[in-house]
Parts: structure tokens; C-alpha cells; sequence
């Protein structure tokens, strides 16, 4: 049943239950050690020539110059088994040592080892860990607070100093050799240099001295620099000769990449675009001028204030300084993306909304597109962007969704959080801000087999979406998603391939192909998850456009190429004038609009809220209402069994026994599912919707009580119940966990089994997989009669579970969706309202 926006989601109430329950969700346990035989020989004969060097040269010089061996004042790599909880807690006990960093992967993530960073300051430090080798060796105890170090021996996989090719990866290197090639050595590139993130300060101004007079020695320029503490970032944008860029392509040993104050060297980042095509004259709306302060920022592009659908809907705030430098005529991303959320998508005409949005530039004209300031570093850009919302004389005070369709396109996720993805989680928590971010797209061509001719493609309807789909699942590894999309507080959203185009429209798409027409899947171009640890990403799709594909004819083989949105597919948008034009519309698609239509469904969310419960939903603290908001906005996300089904039968595996893996394929996709927007603001008549939002202490649990509507008692037909839990996470960069602390919704069995409910067979991801991140949606669903007596509540119990790291001992904000529907029994939704008491206020939006 469609959405009544005269039945408001309904409030419910946390109650404190003391400690959480024993059981699963604790510390994992212990990997299994290797013997002391195999560690001997495998890293006996490193060990050994430590101690012959350091025994003729206490001062370790010749450690220093050997880039092979283990050194002071230098960072080693260690590879473990499973877990690096033990070796963190082993580097704490030895004075001196830094854990710098760590890759805490899943042990299926492209088949790689958890890894740490450690850095060892002195000749001193490196004695210790020496000594404790030694004692292992011997099985002797290793002293008081050093037993962690016994593990970390047993589980070493690896061990070794870390180099240029560490600093330099393999992707990065990449995209450094395509842009220096057929430049002149002594032409300039720009690269970002992240250094080794010291904790004391002083050290740090110390190596970033010491990395300048570097770069300087290279004949380079250091441009700008940025460090901050709460997210252990540090780094340099330097410009450098090609011929020294020629050399950290080589991963020389004496160039840059050699130096050890480097963690790592990449391109500048690049923002990705958007384009904005087949214009159209302005249809003019017919609606009040916004009012009230902004609750929503956009990070993007200078736009067109007073375009005749934005004027009056638009505050800029400048602290980049960026409006002036671009001419109206070049404002395509900014103006899009305001439009996409005050307007939404124009075919659907829907009502604008009804607060201004603040749009905060970060995009400048370059002269060739809008591009990040090219003088500074982004992280150092988008601090500038958020803190500034939050500064005295900013309209920003009361901004708790800010919008980021932007990702740099070159740094792809491959296991590491960014620098932008960890500021984006350092902020959210800290001003209590919803960021929702687009996951990204590739544009590029690629080969469908087995077809010889265009001809012979579009000619085979039956089988030409699953043989794309098979293209596609070819080409994954490559299409990850971009940097800042990995964020675990943030929101991250795909495009799912669908748009609101009228037929009259749609039928001019001549000569290009439409890839999924039967399925509410990502469109082609969208990029792919998963996250850090293996999380769910995307988190949700929305309506990105119907993209569509141009077939081109590649020698032997035939390739598709997704194309830029016009009036018969994409999503309707204000955009620049032509020339001589006052102002046009035009058609986008992408992450960048489905992020957009994201966060207008989150305002909206806010509005109806709003409306309802005025005061005592406004005086929620900033974070409980961006978190309720990340909840309330993905709870509707679905996987449709078609499209899952259409998933696993291209991407495997085909033994249902492995059903796990099928879920991770299909997530990679779609995430929790598509967003129905409309749905996630309002109930209908057979379908109640309920929200909570508290906190939640160190190793505590609440529960959340649901009134059970008498009326679908003793019913045999088609019945759901669905809960959606999100909360923000401290962040702990360089510690043995980024994210900090875990929450969990614990399988009710007893109560949905009772409801004629279960989770079997549900298409939705896994329970192990939705643990990972800091979102966790549930369905059960059945045809089976409930047993339902009056008065009577489903319990939901929320627990902060034991997780690596997790000592953060402040309360943890969480938002909690919960939705009970039966098709066509009308008496649900008043049922429920009634026992809550809730009582509707006039003038509802």
C-alpha cells in the first residue's frame, strides 16, 4: 500500500537492561600458533643477524644503510594471523614503540593477512624485542605485561622492514606512469606524500623537515601541508620533476620512495564529475520560499543561487574562496546536486523542500572542469568545508546531513581507510553529522562475449543482461569504491538503475542498449563494495538513472560504454545556461544523484519528524538525530528475490550450500537493497513504522518494547517484520581497531517464530557480514498464522558487544527503525497508534 503522509512513523521508548548477554559477539577467539621448530627456521636466521650486527656495532649504523634488515628509527611490517589485538597490546609494553597503523582484514578479503605498522624508535627498543625473541625461543617467561608478545611469535607470518614497494602501490604507480608518460623530466608533478603519523609533535615537525629538505634536494617544491592528530594524518603535497616521479614509479631505493619518513606516495586526488546533458527551458515551480535554518549541507561545486528553481532556496557559504574564480556558466556539479536535493528528481514534481540547503564550494573551474583546489590537500579542503559550518558567524549551527557526491578517483578501497574517509568518521562523531557520500562510478568501456557484431547484441534480448552482468562480475577488482566512500559512520550510496522518465520519453533512446530492464539492480557504472573489514558497501541504492550502454565494435570482440543521461533516461535537474541563456534543465545520473536523492530523503525523514513531535524531537542532541536519520533512511532497502536471484545466478557459487558467499556477491552490488523513499517518511494503513534513539554504554544493552497490532492475529497470508540499528562509532586510527566500538541486534527467535516470521530464506546479507560496519537491517517474513493476544509487545535487544579496542567509556548514540506490516489488513497502522497514544498534529506535511 502506498505511503499516507497522514500516518507519521511512531515513536517508541529505550529501556536500560544492564549488562549484555554472554554469548556470541565477544573477543574471537585465539588463531592457533605455529611450533616454535617452524618459526625458528623461518625467522631465526633475521633474527640472528640482528644480533650479530648490533654485537660489532652498537650503533646500528650498518642496520640503517641495509634497506633489507630490521633497523632503528625505521617501520616494520608484521603479518599475522587473524587477529593483531595481541600484537598491539605487545607493542604497548615495550617503551618507545609506535603502532602506527594497521590493515585489519577479514581472512577472505583478496586472500591477504591482518597487518600492523610498528615503528621502531631506537637501538634500545629494538634490543627488547630482540630479547623477548630470545626468551621465546627458550620457552622462558618473558616477563611482567610481556606475555602478548608470546602469541605475536607463534602467529608471525611475516616480518620485514617497510620499503619502497610499500609506499608506492601498485595502483598508484600505475596511474603516476600514465600521466608522466611522454612529459619532459623536467616538467612538474603534483603527488600527495602521506608521512609516518608520529604522536609527538614535536617528532612529527621534526620528519616533516626533514621531508621537505628532501624534496627541496630533488629540485621540488613542497606546496602545503596538513596534520591532524584525531585521525593520525600527516602528509605533504609536493610538486615534483618527472624524472624524480620516474624514479618512485621504479620504487628506486635512493629516490623518495626510499626515504623513511614516507608511509606512502599517490597521485593527487582527482574529484570525480558529473555531466549534465540535452537541455531543456526552465519549467518554473509554483511553491512558498524555504524558511528556517539549514539542517543540510552540500560539499560540492559553486551552483547557480539564484537559478529561477534555486533562488531563495540556497545559502553559499565561501571559505575557500572559490565562488568568485567560476563563471556561471561552468557551475554544472554544484547546481545539479542543489537541485537534486531541494527539488528532487523534476519528473516527479515533487513538492520542494522546506528548509534553504547550504551549499559549502569545494570545487573550483580549472579551466577544463571542476576540480578540488589543486594548492591544497582534499582532507586539508573538506576540514576547512565541515568545521567552518560549525563556526560562530556560519548558518550552519543546526546542519546534521551534509552531502558529499564527490570521491577521488584516483584511490580506489583496497583494504586501507583514506585520510578523507577517516576524517569523515572523526566528524560525524564529533558534531553529530549524517555524511552520505556516492560510492563513485567507471565510465569506462568494456567487452561483452560473446558477441562479434552490434548487430548481434542488440538483436539478443533473452540473454544479453545476464552476459553483461557476467562482464561486469569479470571486471570487480576493478571497480571498487572511492575514497571517501569506505566511511563506516557515513552512509554510502550506489545508483540503482532506475528514474522516473515518462514513456513518451523513454522511447527515444534509439541505438543504445538498456542493460537491466528487469531488475532493481546498481546500474553498470556504479561502483562496487565491500568495505573495511569486509563491511556491507554500498550501504543502499537509490534511483541513479536508467542508464543506458553504446555499443562500439572492438576489433574481434564487442564493447558497451555507459553514456551521459538524457530526457529518455536520467534524473530531471537544474543546470547552467547555454549561451545567451538565462537558465536551463538538463539530465544527470550516477552515485552523485542517487547520493543526493539520499539526502533529501533523510531531510524529509526530518521534516515529517518535525511536524509530528515538534520540541521533543528538536531537542534530541545532533547525534541522535543522525543517527535515527542513517536508520530511518536505509530501512526500507530491500533486495527484491528477482534481482538476487539474477545476482547469484551470474556471480555464483550455484551450491545453495554456500549461501554466504552468494550473499557477499549480491551485497557488493546493492548493499541492504533499494531505498523506497516515500515509504521511509511515512506508514500506510497496513504497515506501522517505529523509531527509538538512545545510547548505549561500555558493555551494556537495552531493549526496545513493539506493540503487535491484535488484528493480524490467527491470519494466513504474507506478514514481515524489519528492524534497522545505526550508530556512530569513535574512531581509533593507529589502534588495533579502527572502528571502536560494535553495537548488535540480537536474533529474537523465540518472539518471531512466535509471529509465524523467520529469517531463512529472507534475501538480505548476512548476519556476519552486517556486523562489520555500523548499520545492521533485519527482515523476517512468513505466510503462517501469528499468535497475537491483546496488549502484546516484540522485544528487540540491543547490545554493545566486546570488540578489539573497544575501552571508549562514553555512551554510544544509536537509531532504531522498526516496521510491522501485513498487506491489506487496513487496521494496523490505528491499532498501534492507539496503544502508543500518540496523537497526530494538524497541518502534517
Amino acid at each position: 500500500m502506498a505511503s499516507d503522509p497522514t500516518k507519521p512513523l511512531l515513536r517508541l521508548e529505550v529501556q536500560p537492561n544492564g549488562k549484555r548477554r554472554i554469548g556470541k559477539g565477544g573477543r574471537p577467539p585465539k588463531a592457533a600458533g605455529f611450533n616454535r621448530r617452524r618459526q625458528a627456521e623461518n625467522f631465526g636466521p633475521l633474527f640472528n643477524r640482528l644480533k650479530e650486527v648490533l654485537a660489532r656495532d652498537p650503533a646500528a649504523l650498518e642496520l640503517r644503510r641495509d634497506p633489507a634488515a630490521l633497523a632503528p628509527e625505521t617501520l616494520l611490517v608484521f603479518v599475522v594471523r587473524e587477529s593483531v589485538q595481541d600484537l598491539a597490546r605487545a607493542i604497548n609494553q615495550v617503551p618507545g614503540l609506535d603502532f602506527i597503523d594497521v590493515d585489519e582484514l577479514d581472512p577472505d578479503a583478496d586472500g591477504r593477512k591482518p597487518v600492523a605498522y610498528m615503528l621502531v624508535p631506537d637501538v634500545a627498543a629494538l634490543r627488547q624485542i630482540l630479547s623477548l625473541w630470545d626468551k621465546w625461543q627458550r620457552n622462558e617467561e618473558l616477563g611482567i605485561g610481556n606475555a602478548p608478545w608470546r602469541h605475536v611469535f607463534e602467529t608471525l607470518q611475516d616480518l620485514r622492514r617497510w620499503g619502497p614497494d610499500d609506499r608506492v602501490a601498485d595502483w598508484e604507480r600505475s596511474v603516476l606512469e600514465n600521466i608522466i608518460e611522454n612529459l619532459d623530466d623536467d616538467e612538474r608533478i603534483r603527488v600527495e606524500i602521506e608521512l609516518v603519523y608520529r604522536r609527538n609533535p614535536d617528532v612529527g615537525t621534526q620528519m616533516e623537515q626533514d621531508l621537505r629538505r628532501a624534496i627541496t634536494d630533488r629540485d621540488g617544491e613542497a606546496v602545503s601541508s596538513f596534520r591532524r592528530d584525531d585521525i593520525a594524518y600527516h602528509a605533504i603535497l609536493a610538486d615534483l620533476p618527472v624524472i624524480v616521479v620516474q624514479g618512485i614509479v621504479d620504487r628506486e631505493e635512493d629516490g623518495l620512495a626510499g626515504e623513511t619518513a614516507v608511509m606512502h606516495i599517490r597521485p593527487q586526488s582527482l574529484a570525480s564529475s558529473i555531466q549534465v546533458a540535452d537541455q531543456d527551458e526552465v519549467e518554473q515551480i509554483n511553491a512558498a520560499v524555504p524558511a528556517g535554518a539549514p539542517i543540510l549541507a552540500v560539499l560540492d561545486g559553486v551552483p547557480i543561487a539564484n537559478h529561477p528553481l534555486l533562488n531563495g532556496r540556497l545559502l553559499v557559504e565561501d571559505p575557500l574562496g572559490l565562488e568568485e574564480e567560476t563563471q556561471v556558466i561552468n557551475r554544472t556539479h554544484g547546481t545539479a546536486m542543489a537541485s537534486a536535493i531541494a527539488l528532487g528528481d523534476r519528473y516527479r514534481a515533487e513538492q520542494p523542500l522546506p528548509r534553504r540547503i547550504l551549499s559549502v564550494p569545494v570545487l573550483r573551474w580549472d579551466g577544463g572542469m571542476e576540480a578540488i583546489p589543486d594548492d591544497r590537500l582534499i582532507v586539508d579542503v573538506i576540514y576547512t568545508a565541515v568545521t567552518s559550518l560549525r563556526s560562530a558567524e556560519s548558518d550552519g549551527g543546526n546542519v546534521i546531513i551534509v552531502n558529499i557526491s564527490l570521491g577521488n578517483l584516483r584511490r580506489p578501497f583496497h583494504g586501507q581507510m583514506s585520510g578523507w574517509a577517516r576524517l569523515l568518521d572523526r566528524l560525524a562523531w564529533q558534531y553529530g553529522i549524517l555524511f552520505v557520500v556516492s560510492a563513485g562510478n567507471v565510465t569506462d568501456r568494456f567487452d561483452v562475449a560473446p558477441y562479434r557484431t552490434t548487430i548481434e547484441l542488440e538483436a539478443d534480448q533473452r540473454h544479453r543482461q545476464n552476459r553483461i552482468l557476467q562482464a561486469l562480475e569479470g571486471l570487480k577488482a576493478d571497480r571498487r569504491i572511492i575514497s571517501p566512500a569506505e566511511t563506516l559512520n557515513g552512509l554510502t550510496v550506489g545508483a540503482a538503475n532506475q528514474d522516473n522518465v515518462p514513456p513518451i520519453h523513454r522511447q527515444r533512446a534509439v541505438g543504445l542498449i538498456d542493460p537491466f530492464p528487469e531488475f532493481d539492480t546498481s546500474n553498470p557504472s556504479s561502483r562496487l563494495g565491500p568495505g573495511l573489514n569486509n563491511s556491507v558497501k554500498p550501504d543502499v541504492i537509490f534511483p541513479g538513472g536508467r542508464e543506458h550502454l553504446r555499443p562500439f565494435l572492438t576489433g574481434a570482440a564487442v564493447a558497451l560504454q555507459p553514456v551521459q543521461a538524457t530526457r529518455s533516461f536520467g534524473i530531471r535537474v537544474a543546470s547552467p545556461p547555454a549561451a545567451g541563456d538565462l537558465a536551463r534543465e538538463g539530465y544527470t545520473n550516477g552515485t552523485s544523484a542517487a547520493a543526493a536523492q539520499a539526502s533529501r530523503t533523510a531531510h524529509r525523514i526530518h521534516d515529517a519528524l518535525e511536524d509530528t513531535y515538534g520540541e521533543a524531537f528538536i531537542r534530541l542532541s545532533h547525534r541522535h538525530r543522525a543517527v535515527l536519520l542513517k536508520a530511518l533512511t536505509c530501512h526500507t532497502a530491500i533486495w527484491s528475490k528477482a534481482t538476487r536471484d539474477f545476482i547469484v545466478g551470474i556471480a555464483g557459487p550455484a551450491d545453495n550450500k554456500l549461501h554466504m558467499k552468494q550473499k557477499d556477491n549480491v551485497r557488493r552490488y546493492i548493499g541492504y537493497g533499494l531505498v523506497d523513499g516515500d515509504d521511509a517518511v511515512a506508514c500506510a494503513a497496513d504497515r506501522a513504522t517505529f523509531w527509538a534513539c538512545g545510547q548505549i554504554g561500555l558493555e551494556n544493552a537495552v531493549t526496545v518494547d513493539v506493540p503487535i497490532p491484535l488484528c493480524i492475529a490467527n491470519l494466513t497470508r504474507p506478514h514481515a517484520l524489519c528492524a534497522t540499528l545505526a550508530w556512530f562509532t569513535p574512531v581509533q586510527p593507529g589502534r588495533q581497531s579502527y572502528k571502536g566500538v560494535r553495537l548488535n541486534l540480537l536474533e529474537p527467535k523465540e518472539a518471531v517464530s512466535g509471529l509465524g516470521v523467520s529469517g531463512s530464506g529472507v534475501p538480505q546479507p548476512d548476519q556476519n557480514q552486517m556486523r562489520r560496519g555500523t548499520l545492521i537491517s533485519r527482515r523476517w517474513s512468513g505466510d503462517k498464522a501469528p499468535v497475537v493476544i491483546p496488549n502484546m509487545d516484540f522485544t528487540l535487544n540491543i547490545q554493545r558487544e566486546i570488540d578489539n579496542g573497544d575501552d571508549f567509556e562514553e555512551e554510544v548514540p544509536f537509531g532504531l527503525a522498526v516496521t510491522v506490516t501485513m498487506p491489506g489488513v487496513n487496521e494496523i497502522y490505528e491499532q498501534v497508534r492507539q496503544r502508543l497514544g500518540v496523537q497526530l498534529r494538524p497541518g502534517v506535511r
